[in-house]
């Protein structure tokens, strides 16, 4: 079956998600100056870039490319009191809990013109009250599910194990932590408690909207990555990244260079998305098309097959499988089978990234 999970954009009102996610999906969300423009989310599927099956695209002469996606999904701007039904209250909290990860966007820019939902520009402000009004809404959460679950253990309809981490997870939210910060420190396994789709435990990744002096600013950088560690901090400018998306691709790079950036924030948000969400891709080819598929890390090659398949997966035999890498040096599969770089892998075998699989299996 497809892997499909999906990241959620959430911030204050007036931020830049719904700019960045009009370059993130080239769409033409309403991206208008006043809080709650986006009411309903919009979902946009984003093509993550690998240069590999370009590769692969000329060593097999293949008629096109279908690169791994992400999708991404622009949520309504959270404002202060929204876990008690401020803004949009609970119908965006509703959208959160259905993400599998979120991403934080966060302003670090000044504009006049750009009016703050708290009337200045303070990023540390900004992630505190959007991770105060999440704690709080998971915290409500909890304290409906720890009564109802004790009953249930009493009565061994539950877990044990599901009480104790809700009761674990209660703790480190009630001293101002996101679970995905504490949980660790805490020794809380955050699978445990799954189940109750507790929005801090979801994985984190931080967005920094600002402006050329920001990109410039090294220091400030190194401050921004310190307060959110250890999630994931990228700083872009999301005014850029949508005039970026609009240029052909010689006159995007042309662009990028002058701006003194080696990789545009939006394929770099991404790359980092996929990774957060334990993601990584095997990669087929043939004359029709050179492919990516998303795969879960850890997923053995029957796994793997599945995704193409569910006979690929029931009636898995063996899987063909030949490194990137020494497939580029060799030129070619049948060349790369003459090196012995080409390895025959059963049931037990866990994909690599990057991995070139051929999979034979019976129907």
């Amino acid at each position: 079956m497809p892997v499909s999970l999906t990241i959620g954009i959430v911030g204050l009102p007036n931020v830049g998600k719904s700019t960045l996610f009009n370059a993130l999906t080239r769409a033409s969300v309403l991206a208008a100056n006043y809080p709650f423009a986006t009411i309903e989310p919009n979902v946009g599927v984003v093509p993550l870039r690998d240069p590999r099956l370009e590769r692969l695209a000329t060593i097999f002469r293949s008629e096109r490319i279908v690169p791994a996606t992400v999708s991404f999904v622009d949520i309504a701007g959270i404002v202060r009191g929204a876990s008690v039904g401020e803004g949009l209250g609970n119908k965006f909290l509703a959208h959160i809990r259905e993400a599998d990860a979120i991403c934080l966007v966060t302003r670090d820019f000044a504009d006049s013109d750009v009016v703050h939902v708290d009337g200045q520009v303070d990023a540390r402000s900004d992630i505190e009250t959007i991770t105060t009004e999440l704690a709080l809404a998971d915290l409500q959460t909890l304290e409906k599910a720890i009564p109802r679950l004790e009953k249930e253990v009493r009565g061994k309809k539950t877990d044990p194990a599901l009480l104790d981490g809700a009761r674990r997870a209660q703790a480190i939210l009630e001293t101002g932590v996101p679970l995905s910060q504490g949980a660790a420190k805490a020794g809380l396994d955050l699978e445990a408690v799954e189940a109750l789709q507790l929005m801090t435990a979801k994985p984190f990744i931080y967005v920094f909207n600002t402006d050329d002096a920001g990109l410039a600013d090294t220091a400030r950088q190194a401050e921004l990555r310190a307060l959110v560690a250890p999630a994931e901090a990228i700083f872009l400018d999301a005014k850029f990244e949508a005039e970026l998306v609009e240029l052909e691709p010689e006159e995007a790079a042309e662009m990028l260079a002058e701006s003194g950036q080696d990789e545009a924030g939006l394929d770099k948000l991404a790359r980092v998305g996929f990774d957060t969400l334990g993601l990584q891709t095997y990669l087929t080819a043939g004359p029709k098309e050179a492919r990516a598929w998303t795969i879960h890390k850890g997923w053995t090659a029957p796994q793997a097959a599945g995704v193409i398949h569910t006979d690929f997966q029931r009636g898995f035999i063996k899987a063909e499988v030949v490194a990137f890498d020494d497939l580029v040096e060799a030129g070619s599969m049948a060349e790369a089978k003459a090196r012995g770089k080409v390895r025959i892998e059963g049931k037990d075998y866990v994909m690599v990234d990057g991995d070139v699989v051929e999979f034979r299996f019976n129907v």
